[in-house]
């Protein structure tokens, strides 16, 4: 199979056999029965391929699953005229050529007959075992008639899940979508269009996540021809232009097949032809395209080693461009690809882009999860060496296929679904960070320390206030870059949770639906800036009353003139008893409390707005121990080990830190801001002292930060 154009006629294709003709298939599988002793020769092709690939396989199996699919579908029809059972010999022929197991390939035989025949899940785990039943009930549809216009999404979604216990149903599933995009000329126009932007925002994104570029790549030209039709053209004749004449990459490929031989490395120097996207985006990246753009040289060794041993001989000999160097081999991609890549300066000045794999690499680099056979087939070896576990162990690198599966349970609704399915596939790199205690995260490339809180702590997140990056305190926006090691500080107050901008700094779906979810589980706890900023209501003489909280219970220490209103203690001076204190009303009635000489109060006056009278309530003999939340400032020099000196004398005093931030350094001075809360406000002396008395800290004062008076 090929995956270097979508127009055979365009462009000569490099193909291990030609491409079957399924009319004549189709009329060869309605013949009638054959010997027992043989396969229909409908089949003899896929045969013939697959045991290319595994020479020893049981084809009786497939007999039997061909048969059955036949009998199921005779006297159906497909739009373009062929009998139907040309679409499941077509698609298990794709598989077979990339080296699938037999026992993918009795499944997508019988892909279709659940959908569209009698046949029934029980028949095909009766006749073909529970693996292939699976795989079968994997790829088979949703009814449109019990779901509605939620058909295609928790198709998908049910497609997903399935993958998520065994990655072959995708194989089937990208199969059969690229025979669909092949014939896809017979529907109508606005029907070709939908089904190739399903095809470009979910089925190719998951072709690259699973590695069979083969598949991918005849896909993209497929639906560029679509979507695309002028540029496709214009691709298409730039192509044609350059394929007449002799190929300018032929000079190179012979230096680069004398060199190795010189050398004594037995290798296989190939002209790979780029596909019509990929020439798409070279022109639109370089613009001018050099002659040696339509193709990339590839060179096959046997070893690891080898790869390496060609890759010095390469830069030795020619001159490389050191920019378009990347080593994929120590570093593979997270959909199992590998290989070494680089550019060389041939003869008259010719550059060429050259990469480098062992037969083995370029196999799976083809065939992704397919080139694996059966992934999940136990070895024997490990085995005996490992702990028995129900798990199976996921051969692709699981990262991105269980953040898929762990956020699409929170996504009920099937729009929300597609959407962000759509979204998280379009991300198309990852990084690994790294946790203080060894673990790692997966990642998707641009995200930040809030989407690291949510994959390492799912809800408990909420209660993130900050992060460490490679050891220093950082922002829970700050971006994180592959390698990092990341520290997530939570708040003990459980009660607290995340802020609307968090989605602004938020990309993996996870964070974002469980963002979204507590923001509209909570709608009237916006946090201390929106209700410090909010516009006061007027003022007047109002009776007295005790303060209420937020969520409207009694503040046990605080008492206000004015109706019994939710009240809250200011986040921007953080009174504490015996501080002198007034209240501000803001809109919609509520009370916030702030220290007499908060800037805050000073503006109100400014602008009018009388502040009414408040008190802390007279109990235990005049003060009260509540516990309190307070904002403190210090100042220091700075120095190593400052910030673990001033947070273990924060936790000798008991103090739980809500929030931190450390401002870059100004000449050598650092200001340390700490929102903490204190078992006890009588302990709040106390604990200032012991901040002033960590070296180099030459100032401890309660925060005086001004509010916006709106």
């Amino acid at each position: 199979m090929s995956a270097e154009a979508a127009d055979p006629a365009a462009v000569p294709r490099r193909r291990s056999r030609p491409r079957i003709d399924l009319r004549r298939l189709g009329r060869v599988a309605l013949l009638g029965p054959v010997p027992r002793d043989r396969l229909p020769d409908a089949i003899g092709h896929v045969a013939e391929a697959h045991r290319a690939h595994h020479p020893d396989a049981d084809l009786t199996i497939l007999h039997r699953a061909y048969v059955l699919a036949e009998s199921s579908h005779r006297g159906q029809m497909r739009k373009s005229g062929e009998p139907y059972i040309t679409h499941p010999l077509a698609v298990t022929l794709i598989l077979a050529e990339l080296g699938a197991e037999t026992t993918t390939l009795t499944a997508s035989l019988l892909h279709d007959t659940v959908e569209d025949t009698e046949v029934t899940l029980d028949q095909v785990r009766e006749q073909f075992g529970e693996e292939v039943c699976y795989l079968v009930d994997g790829v088979t549809k949703l009814e449109k008639v019990d779901y509605g216009a939620a058909a295609e999404p928790e198709t998908f979604r049910k497609m997903l899940v399935a993958t998520g216990n065994d990655v072959r149903v995708m194989s089937i599933k990208l199969a059969d979508r690229l025979h669909n995009m092949r014939t896809l000329t017979v529907m109508r126009p606005e029907k070709q269009a939908r089904i190739a932007k399903v095809t470009r925002d979910v089925l190719i994104p998951l072709a690259e996540r699973l590695g069979v570029q083969a598949l991918k790549t005849e896909l993209e030209d497929l639906v560029f021809a679509i979507l695309n039709p002028e540029e496709y053209e214009d691709t298409r004749a730039l192509i044609a232009g350059v394929t007449g004449g002799s190929d300018p990459l032929a000079p190179i490929a012979d230096c680069v097949r004398a060199t190795l031989r010189e050398a004594g490395i037995s290798a296989e120097v190939l002209i790979r032809p780029r596909h019509f996207v990929s020439v798409h985006r070279v022109r639109r990246k370089r613009g001018e395209l050099r002659p040696t753009d339509f193709g990339r040289l590839l060179v096959l060794v046997g070893e690891d080693a080898d790869c390496y041993a060609v890759l010095g001989e390469l830069h030795t000999c020619f001159t490389p461009v050191i920019s378009e160097f990347k080593d994929f081999i120590a570093a593979p991609k997270f959909n199992l690809y590998q290989s070494l890549h680089t550019a060389v300066v041939g003869p008259e000045g010719a550059v060429a882009e050259v990469l480098i794999r062992t037969h083995r690499m370029h196999k799976v680099a083809e065939a992704g999860v397919v080139a694996l056979g059966n992934p999940y087939a136990p070895d024997p070896t490990a085995a005996q060496q490992a702990e028995p576990s129900d798990e199976r162990a996921d051969p692709t690198r699981p990262g991105w296929l269980s953040r898929l599966l762990d956020w699409q349970e929170s996504a009920t609704d099937p729009d929300t679904f597609w959407t962000t399915l759509r979204a998280d596939l379009a991300q198309d790199r990852e990084i690994t960070v790294f946790g203080t205690d060894g673990r790692t995260l997966g990642l998707p490339a641009g995200a930040s320390c809030v989407d690291a809180a949510y994959a390492q702590h799912g809800e408990r997140a909420h209660t993130c206030i900050g992060a460490r990056v490679n050891g220093r305190l950082a922002t829970l926006s700050t971006v994180l870059s592959d390698g990092d090691t990341v520290q997530l500080l939570l708040a003990q107050d459980t009660a607290s949770g995340p802020s609307p901008e968090w989605l602004d700094h938020a990309r993996t779906p996870a964070a974002r639906i469980a963002i979204t979810g507590w923001l509209s589980a909570h709608p009237d706890a916006p946090g201390p800036e929106a209700e410090d900023a909010a516009e006061p209501a007027a003022d007047g003489p109002q009776p007295t009353a005790p303060a209420r909280t937020r969520s409207g219970g009694r503040a046990a220490n605080v008492v206000v003139d004015g109706p019994d209103s939710p009240t809250r203690l200011a986040g921007c001076c953080t009174p504490v008893p015996p501080d002198e204190v007034v209240g501000i009303v803001v809109r919609g009635g509520a009370v916030t409390v702030h220290r007499q000489e908060c800037p805050a109060v000073a503006r109100m006056r400014e602008i009018g707005r009388a502040p009414v009278a408040a008190r802390w309530r007279d109990e235990d003999g005049g003060r009260d121990t509540a516990a309190c939340r307070v904002t403190l400032v210090a100042e220091s020099f700075g120095r190593p080990r400052l910030l673990a000196d001033l947070t273990e004398a924060i936790a000798t005093a008991d103090a739980a830190i809500v929030s931190a931030t450390v401002e870059p350094p100004s000449e050598q001075r650092v200001r340390h801001t700490y929102t903490l809360q204190l078992p006890d406000a009588a302990g709040l002396p106390a604990l200032m002292r012991a901040m002033r008395d960590v070296a180099g800290v030459y100032d401890v004062s309660r925060a005086q930060h001004p509010a916006a008076t709106g």
